[in-house]
């Protein structure tokens, strides 16, 4: 099956550009092919057109384009395509319904809550993939055997895949479903998504729906329990809309690539390439397994090409193309994620673990506020970077092509309007110049600190800017490479890194060095090395079920089972499909977590046989247990292992091994031509080769240039380029010579600077996430981590949770100023959200403190870790000690607090780590150096916010201005501020004189709760990408009355000012700029438990509209943005069922531009439990701006089993009663703007 002789076999891989072919001739050799994918003027579909171009001119038979293609001569088809990626990109999928369970109709809207950009006010999220909800009357839940649930009548019982019980709460209604279906199908609405909650274990509802539907004539039925049977429901629900979305569309494409051959290709082995890596027959292929099927081929090519050939050295795969860098990581298994987001959707089904970067050959470049800055955004195949002669930005193709890396000579001559002009070297040059004379102005005028006015300013060339521009987009492409390595326990340097793509071969040397490897390879097919990989893949077949059994002897009989009736089935299908036996491998794969978490590994036990203490299929708990230590750092030896899936994968081994015949040639490679090529300082010569004129024994030391029809390979200074026998490109990459750095600023330093330090505190996070245990850190991602100065003052942070930032900087500066410490070299912090620390509730958010003791531990300056030994001991005692308190108990969750605060030193010794690594390269005083020059670019920036907005708003005084604005807590307490701007200065002095007292409950805020509020807004209002950091609040002097709500006394509770008074604060900042309607301006915290466990959330609410946009609906806005838990593991997990969450609808404010709707959210409990509700915004309505409509205030209700329903108020804590049930209605966003045909605030409605 792997090769068909005296055939043509061919590999393609159509991408959104090019369309790649690999062709293997009769006689074995091998072609490939390039053309545009879409050029409707000359051929109907690209791949087809390459077939057809092959044979022609192979055979010298004729092959007219009008007419189908004979097959006779044909072998086997395998293709890769970006057909599902762009449909989901551009939104041009099959239009689609989404029947889901009643109560849930805004569920995939809503998502996890979090918002992706922080600091964008306009809160840009991707529409849902439907475009009609039909709600359907079903329920069934999970059965739990401490459930106290009153019952008028017996439910009926049903057993789930997984073993589990679960009860039918409500049968379905397929009468209902009927009507809703002939509904959207008189629309012309033909695809349906079919999503019901607890299918992944008991699908016999949704299985109904799909046969009705099937009966009634829909054309596509995706059902959620098919697609990817895992829990889960809202990564669940994303897969299967982008399966019912875009199979239909890539049904559509398979008839036609059909069509254009005789027979329909029926007699010809057409396979396709899917997101895990692994071929599958053409009729097999669907959506939500294809988004990733272009990049796939290229991780099996360079893993297949690459590893073996480096001696299983451990492979970064590196594929730079126009707008975007992926990279990869082999280390002789592919690595597969199994919940990704592309673009925007969230997809739970096997990918390739594939990252990508906004930075390619097409990243636009700017300069800005001092700063060098690559992409994100790009120039596109239209116009093109400035040397395509259409009018386009300057891009990092430009930057290569200013410096002699690109020739010319060596393009098509494709471009201009006419398209039939060579690249333009002139184009590129003028925007450098006129970009370079910016620069320097900018520089000559604007000294970032006084250490910069020391040394001597020399202008910059317009090559140091390209220069420098390369220099900082390598930087921003080496930080998702350190991600898949150095953040998961591996050793960057200890890798190859494996080039492909039309643009990586300029920046591979560059980034190999920066990284510390010592090789790069390129293959010889490495401008078509997607078409390649397609050849050399594996046909997979892959079936995967729920399980709920823990790992353990009494379970190993019945996984025995399932695993083999699953290996069965794989086995079987290969063999139909033409395999024997030896070529047949199956791979088995347990997913398993520690009980109680919800950190869940892939495990093979390769390399760990079976044994008497484990399952048949080989020792999965040493495994589990080895990767675990790997990733996190820790195991949890005391709790049951979960199996949460089962896993087979069968691969049919059927990739072609290219046969080359080595090219002997001279002992000494000659150039074609000798070029001037500019690195970091100055001009070298630089010789240029043709990669088809080289042979198996020849070197070229660099620098050099080695040019193919696909791409171009830069081999910069002390670098040793090699041909292999089989004709691919090995680079040896010295480590070079460091660049000695000085302390005086350089603005391209400044930028790389800027993007090491957000690595760290990136890597610091990832680290704690991993490393940590509770819900609250690893699931909700409530923490955050960051870099701060000698002085304590913050550097850069990751983008985790806005009300933590100027919080910790205080901590660490008392740390520093209030505690006699010696002067630092540098800090890192990390700061987590622990679920309970003690007080007077469970969760240690009580609606009524009066007291900061009641709210749980309190710790002024602890050390917790001594002489490299962790004080378990002396941190319990205070963990516990709130038990000396009158009605307080200590943490209710001791073993969580121990392994979180583990976790955070892990993370905070990543830091030190890393931070020492820089320090190592470069010398103390030049990091110190660069913390303080990155705090200075965040000042010139918000000083020129200030001043520009101080040029547009002033209208009486000259170089000042002045504005203001109030807002009132629930409980009347008065925010006032007023801002006096300083025009020539840049500066701003924020009063909050004038703001209420310090309050008897908890809605007190710290002053570091009111800087976080507003370093936040300040970020917001600069409006591009500057570092966060302490330099943000240099302009700005800040006066807060002592004894006010925002600088309480010592002791006062502060519980609801940290959630709820720092979101009052940021709409007070943003109501006095004019900035943007309000929006919910609360957190919404819940809180429910028992002595035992408790669960926390916080829930979403409407975003306020803008000059330009409208709110977002159902989004956490400002200073916080975690995630909620999915709807099926909170039942499963919780003594409660979720009956209701979706939209409000009419929430939001009326306007020009509306404001967001909040969400309304229900929850019924199954056993006694103690609630508090701690939220703001009942009493008081978001503010709308510019004659925007006010949004909804918030309401909380208690229905108890007796049929009353009472308002809980903004805070309470109450005890409930198995049936009785909590409603929650978040606050709308305000409106933007006057609409007339709007009228009105918010009218509460008579029924809830």
């Amino acid at each position: 099956m792997a090769e068909t002789k005296g055939k043509f076999d061919f590999a393609i891989d159509r991408g959104g550009t090019f369309t790649d072919v690999f062709a293997r001739l009769p006689d074995g050799r091998e072609r490939v092919l390039k053309l545009l994918s879409y050029d409707p003027q000359n051929y109907r579909d690209a791949p087809t057109e390459g077939i057809r171009r092959v044979l022609e001119q192979e055979t010298g038979q004729s092959f007219p384009r009008d007419q189908a293609l004979d097959t006779s001569q044909i072998g086997w088809i395998r293709m890769g395509t970006t057909v599902a990626t762009n449909a989901l990109l551009e939104r041009q999928g099959e239009r689609t319904a989404l029947l889901v369970t009643r109560g849930f109709r805004d569920l995939l809207h809503i998502g996890t809550q979090a918002r992706p950009n922080l600091f964008d006010l306009e809160v840009c999220m991707p529409e849902v993939l439907y475009e009609e909800v039909i709600e359907v009357e079903e329920r069934v839940i999970l059965r739990q055997d401490s459930c106290q649930l009153p019952r008028n009548e017996p439910k009926r019982i049903v057993t789930g895949s997984t073993g589990e019980s679960l009860e039918v709460w409500q049968e379905l209604d397929l009468q209902c479903v009927e009507q809703d279906l002939r509904r959207v199908q008189s629309k012309g609405i033909s695809s349906l998504a079919v999503l019901l909650l607890h299918s992944y274990t008991w699908p016999a509802h949704e299985k109904a729906v799909g046969s009705l539907a099937k009966r009634l004539g829909f054309n596509q039925v995706s059902l959620s329990s098919e697609v990817m049977p895992m829990v889960r429901a809202v990564p669940r629900g994303y897969t299967v809309c982008a399966d019912a979305y875009l199979t239909p569309k890539i049904h559509l494409y398979l008839t036609e690539f059909s069509a254009g051959f005789k027979g329909g290709l029926k007699d010809v082995d057409v396979l396709f390439m899917q997101s895990d890596g692994g071929l599958t027959p053409m009729e097999q292929f669907y959506g939500s397994r294809a988004v990733l099927s272009g990049p796939a081929g290229g991780v099996v090519g360079y893993a297949v090409t690459c590893y073996g050939f480096m001696e299983k050295k451990p492979v970064i795969g590196f594929d730079m193309g126009g707008t975007s860098t992926d990279v990869s990581r082999y280390a002789g298994q592919y690595e597969h994620v199994f919940e990704a987001t592309i673009s925007g959707i969230t997809l739970q089904a096997p990918q390739l673990d594939i990252s990508t970067v906004a930075a390619g050959g097409g990243s636009r470049l700017f300069f800005r506020s001092g700063m060098f800055v690559v992409g994100p955004e790009s120039a596109g195949a239209h116009p093109g970077p400035a040397c395509y002669r259409k009018g386009g930005p300057l891009t990092v193709t430009d930057a290569n092509l200013a410096l002699g890396r690109l020739l010319p000579t060596f393009f098509p001559k494709i471009f201009g309007p006419g398209e039939n002009e060579p690249l333009s070297t002139e184009e590129t040059m003028k925007h450098f110049r006129t970009l370079t004379k910016e620069i320097n102005q900018y520089l000559s005028t604007n000294q970032l600190s006084s250490s910069a006015a020391e040394g001597h300013h020399s202008e910059m060339s317009v090559e140091d800017v390209a220069m420098g521009f390369i220099n900082v987009a390598n930087e921003a492409m080496c930080r998702p490479i350190r991600a898949l390595t150095q953040a998961k326990g591996h050793d960057t340097s200890e890798h190859v890194l494996a080039c492909f793509g039309g643009a990586g071969g300029q920046h591979a040397c560059a980034i190999a060095r920066a990284l510390g490897m010592k090789t790069v390879f390129i293959h010889k097919y490495s401008g078509v090395l997607s078409a390649y990989g397609l050849a050399l893949a594996d046909v997979v077949e892959e079936v995967q079920e729920p399980c709920s059994l823990k790992y353990e002897v009494g379970s190993y009989s019945e996984l025995d089972r399932r695993i083999e009736q699953l290996s069965q089935r794989c086995d079987q299908i290969l063999h139909k499909r033409g395999f024997s036996s030896s070529q047949i491998n199956i791979e088995v794969f347990l997913h398993l977590r520690y009980e109680g978490t919800d950190c869940a590994l892939m495990i093979t036990a390769t390399g760990h046989p079976s044994n008497a203490h484990s399952c048949m299929s080989g020792d999965f708990r040493t495994a589990f247990t080895k990767r675990y230590l790997k990733e996190f750092g820790f195991t949890i030896t005391d709790r049951p292992i979960m199996v949460d899936d089962i896993r087979v994968r069968g691969s049919g081994k059927s990739g072609i091994r290219s046969k080359v015949q080595p090219k002997a040639g001279q002992k000494s490679p000659r150039p074609i031509k000798m070029t001037q090529c500019y690195f970091e300082d100055r001009y070298l010569d630089t010789s240029v080769y043709l990669w088809e004129d080289l042979s198996s024994d020849h070197s070229i030391q660099g620098p050099a240039i080695i040019i193919d029809k696909n791409s171009t390979i830069l081999v910069e200074p002390a670098c040793v380029a090699h041909l292999t026998e089989d004709g691919d490109v090995c680079i040896d990459v010295s480590t070079g010579t460091q660049c000695v750095l000085g302390t005086e600023l350089n603005a391209i330093q400044l930028s790389i600077f800027s993007h090491r330090f957000m690595s760290i505190a990136e890597q610091m996070g990832r680290v704690l996430q991993r490393t940590s245990i509770s819900t609250n850190i690893k699931e909700r991602l409530d923490f955050s981590c960051a870099v701060f100065g000698p002085d304590g003052g913050l550097v850069s942070n990751a983008p985790h949770i806005p009300v933590h930032l100027g919080a910790m900087q205080e901590t660490v500066q008392f740390q520093v100023f209030g505690d006699g410490m010696h002067a630092p070299v540098f800090f890192v912090a990390s700061r987590g959200h622990h679920a309970d620390i003690g007080g007077i509730t469970p969760g240690s958010m009580p609606p009524h403190s009066t007291c900061l003791q009641q709210e749980g531990a309190v710790f002024t300056s602890f050390k917790l870790v001594t002489s490299g030994v962790f004080q378990e001991k002396a941190v319990t005692e205070a963990l516990m000690a709130p038990a000396q308190y009158p009605g307080c108990s200590g943490t209710r969750n001791l073993r969580d607090n121990l392994s979180d605060l583990r976790a955070q030193v892990a993370a905070n010794q990543r830091g030190c780590q890393l931070v020492g690594e820089l320090i190592a390269s470069y010398g103390l005083e030049v990091i110190q150096a660069y913390m303080g020059y990155i705090q200075s670019n965040a000042e010139l920036a918000v000083r020129d916010m200030l001043k520009d907005f101080a040029r547009r708003q002033r209208q009486q005084e000259a170089g000042s201005l002045e504005v203001e604005a109030e807002d009132q807590m629930d409980d009347g307490t008065p925010i006032r501020l007023k801002v006096q701007i300083d025009e020539q200065q840049g500066s701003a002095v924020f009063d909050f004189t004038g703001t209420g007292t310090e309050v008897w409950g908890n809605c007190n805020a710290p002053r570091a709760i009111t800087l976080s509020a507003l370093i936040y807004c300040l970020r917001c209002m600069v409006g591009q990408d500057v570092p966060l950091n302490q330099g943000c609040l240099a302009p700005v002097k800040v006066i807060i009355p002592p004894g006010s709500i925002l600088q309480p006394s010592q002791n006062a509770a502060v519980v609801g000012g940290n959630v709820l008074t720092s979101q009052r604060v940021v709409d007070v900042i943003f109501k006095a700029f004019q900035v943007c309607a309000a929006s919910q301006g609360c957190m919404n915290n819940i809180s429910f438990g028992s002595e035992k466990s408790g669960y926390y959330e916080t829930v979403a609410g409407g975003a306020g509209a803008g000059p330009t946009w409208k709110g977002r609906s159902g989004v956490h806005t400002h200073m916080t943005n975690t995630r909620i838990t999915d709807p099926e593991i909170l039942e499963s997990r919780y003594p409660v069922i979720l009956e209701q969450f979706s939209l409000r609808p009419g929430s939001g404010g009326a306007g020009l531009y509306h404001g967001g709707d909040g969400v309304i959210r229900k929850l019924r409990f199954r056993s006694p439990v103690v609630l508090s509700v701690l939220m703001e915004r009942r009493s008081t309505q978001p503010y709308g701006l510019h004659g925007g409509k006010n949004g909804a205030p918030g309401l909380n209700l208690f229905h108890k089993t007796d049929g009353r329903v009472l308002n809980l108020g903004a805070k309470n804590t109450i005890s409930l009663d198995p049936g009785d049930m909590f409603s929650l209605f978040t606050p709308g966003g305000g409106g933007y703007g006057s609409a007339d045909e709007q009228d009105g605030d918010y009218q509460l409605p008579s029924k809830l």
